[in-house]
């Protein structure tokens, strides 16, 4: 899933590939502001066909956040 999503960063948002660790944070080292995280959400559940709920939002801090959602969202 790591992959998929790092691929989708690169492809979609244009992120530089070595920046992308299980790590960095999306704010603090992707540098991300509200309109992207929202970009990346939308392009999450179209691409990987998941729904991301709002309150679970403020857990997602960093890539293997995002990961760990995506890989858990099918035994919710």
């Amino acid at each position: 899933m790591f992959e998929k999503l790092k691929n989708l960063l690169v492809e979609e948002m244009s992120i530089n590939p070595k920046d992308i660790t299980s790590e960095a944070e999306l704010i603090n080292d992707l540098g991300f502001n509200s309109l992207e995280l929202a970009d990346l959400v939308v392009l999450c559940e179209d691409r990987f066909d998941v729904v991301f709920e709002e309150s679970d939002l403020p857990g997602l801090v960093t890539i293997g956040d995002v990961v760990n959602y995506l890989e858990n969202y099918d035994q919710e």
